[in-house]
């Protein structure tokens, strides 16, 4: 039984195959248009899915839809939107998702629309490994529910409880992100990375906003937000209740924007876990599964974990809409089998593309480009990896098939020395191009963490903070107030990456390496060999670590950035501006 499941026509859109219970494949269509978030048709992923499980579109026995598009119209009908803008009401057609299924991808089977938040609550439940669970779903909006508690058991999941729209979480959270001048559904991280550097001194202030209710009920006062106008989330009532002008892109940011990022991230931890207190009061769960945009925010997560009464906590890594369309597979499987998902708990997120030595050899063959090729000498590679990250460079890792989710998970990574307390300035100004209060993730060998972290359990997806022990000087990954977003690896999920920190710590006595997304701003994480030699490039990366071949830097001559867009037919685009209209449909 093959079940494809597609995300799409909002942001984060997404494709993933179920091959009899198995998770064979799962990816963001931005990592092939390379268009950040992109909201289209997963045309690209769609042929991924395909291609990694060795079938045609006629071996597909059902496409899932991660929403109810009727339901969804309903919603949008009552916000009031101008149905005589032509371009909205296509956009707000609920005929849309299945005749660009038919017309795009050529599929003519049937085609079964999963709940939003249903699709959010089976990404995280169905892939857990656990038998029984909570299941808190957060985000901005779906058809109508914002928030919703579930239980799952086997291979149901019931819904129990749900907040509707326009109360919601996720949207008062980017309503604060845009007053702060942070792109929406992309600088609500951010904000998060902002916060520890401020004081929750409006906490008062932004208490105001949101009114408490019974049960897992909450209601935002709708005078300080506007989510239907598409220019801005905010009133200027909120800009008279914090008492300032909104910031502007790129402006400086003061202590006022520090102290309300702080306020704003204490305000939603703490909703957060009396809610978690509520569901754990009615379902008497030991477990906690969460899933929804909101779920990405590690540090929330933590502090639920280590304060609330549930004793163990999943989140999947694409907790965000692209997981919506591997939730919605899932569901379908069930219903259709009667069977659980065979491959819970989840394990890795290696689900996108990957490329043979020679097809990566193939493309540096078109350039000039003067490598070494280790084929044959994986250990020597790694030495010699090693050797350059304790000199202080800055690696370009291009490995295996690509991660599924927002984050880097070790195989399109950017990694360096996490001792070196310039590491991080330099990263964030001259490699990644963007805020210098941005903090960076270390990665660390599975059964080592908890001798530098107070972790006492699996990280592998990067969704949860914790406090870096004392006596340890890790200061490009220690972040203000002392945490790191940890990932921690073993040798059955990433051999590579953990054979690269043991011969790291042969050398340095350190087995952590500081581990960020390859990218730039702007840009999704690399897809291709293409996207990665040309981000080498606009990076300024000291060397790239390409399937089993090492170029330097100094081998790496400035104009093969011309010839690579040239030679290869690459995505790959120059960083693109945000058009700064938010419309949630």
């Amino acid at each position: 039984m093959n079940i494809i499941g597609i995300s799409a026509f909002y942001h984060d859109s997404a494709c993933c195959l179920i091959k009899d219970g198995a998770l064979i494949a799962a990816a963001q269509e931005e990592r092939f248009s390379r268009l950040k978030n992109d909201p289209g048709l997963p045309v690209k992923s769609f042929k991924h899915c395909l291609k990694e499980g060795k079938i045609s579109i006629n071996d597909v026995d059902r496409i899932a839809f991660y929403e109810n598009p009727v339901k969804k119209l309903s919603r949008q009908l009552w916000c009031g939107y101008n149905y005589l803008d032509p371009e909205l009401t296509k956009k707000m057609d609920p005929r849309r998702p299945e005749k660009e299924i038919r017309d795009k991808l050529g599929y003519e089977g049937k085609i079964e629309f999963v709940d939003h938040h249903l699709s959010h609550a089976a990404s995280s439940f169905l892939f857990s490994g656990y038998e029984s669970s909570a299941i808190l779903t957060v985000d901005g909006v779906g058809e109508w529910a914002t928030t919703t508690y579930a239980t799952g058991e086997q291979n149901s999941i019931r819904i129990m409880e749900e907040v509707c729209f326009p109360d919601s979480l996720g949207l008062l959270y980017s309503a604060i992100t845009n007053y702060l001048g942070f792109n929406v559904n992309s600088g609500e991280y951010k904000v998060m990375g902002l916060a520890p550097y401020g004081k929750p001194v409006y906490l008062d202030l932004l208490l105001k906003v949101i009114k408490p209710g019974t049960n897992g009920q909450f209601s935002l006062n709708m005078d300080y937000f506007d989510f239907t106008s598409g220019t801005r989330m905010f009133t200027e009532k909120l800009e008279a209740l914090l008492g300032n002008k909104p910031r502007k892109k790129e402006s400086e940011l003061l202590a006022f924007h520090l102290d309300i990022a702080k306020s704003l991230q204490v305000l939603l931890q703490d909703v957060l876990l009396e809610k978690s207190k509520y569901l754990h009061s009615i379902t008497g769960k030991e477990n906690l599964c969460l899933a929804g945009g909101v779920a990405l925010n590690c540090v929330a997560n933590g502090y639920i974990l280590r304060n609330g009464p549930f004793k163990r906590l999943f989140v999947p890594p694409a907790a965000n809409d692209a997981g919506g369309a591997q939730g919605a597979a899932a569901v379908v499987y069930c219903q259709l089998s009667g069977k659980k998902i065979s491959t819970s708990p989840l394990k890795t997120t290696y689900l996108g593309a990957s490329f043979s030595d020679k097809e990566i050899e193939i493309v540096l063959k078109n350039t000039s480009l003067k490598g070494v090729s280790y084929q044959g000498r994986r250990e020597e590679l790694l030495n010699e990896t090693a050797k350059r990250l304790a000199d202080g460079k800055v690696i370009g890792w291009f490995q295996g098939r690509a991660e599924f989710g927002p984050r880097a998970l070790g195989s399109r990574s950017i990694l360096a020395d996490p001792r070196n307390p310039e590491m991080r300035d330099r990263i964030n100004q001259m490699v990644k191009k963007r805020e210098s209060f941005r903090p960076f993730a270390p990665v660390i060998p599975e059964e080592k963490c908890a001798i530098y972290f107070e972790l006492d359990h699996p990280s592998p997806f990067m969704l949860e903070t914790c406090s870096v022990k004392p006596f340890h000087d890790l200061p490009a990954i220690t972040h203000v107030d002392n945490s790191a977003r940890v990932q921690t690896v073993n040798r059955r999920d990433n051999a590579m990456l953990a054979d690269l920190l043991s011969a790291f710590e042969k050398i340095t006595d350190c087995p952590i390496l500081l581990n960020t997304s390859f990218n730039v701003r702007g840009e999704p994480i690399v897809n291709s060999p293409a996207d990665a030699l040309i981000c080498f490039s606009v990076a300024n990366l000291d060397a790239l670590v390409i399937g089993d071949t090492l170029i330097d830097r100094n081998q790496f001559q400035i104009d093969e950035l011309n010839k690579l867009i040239n030679c290869f037919d690459s995505t790959w685009v120059p960083v693109r501006t945000d058009r700064g209209v938010y419309t949630f449909i």
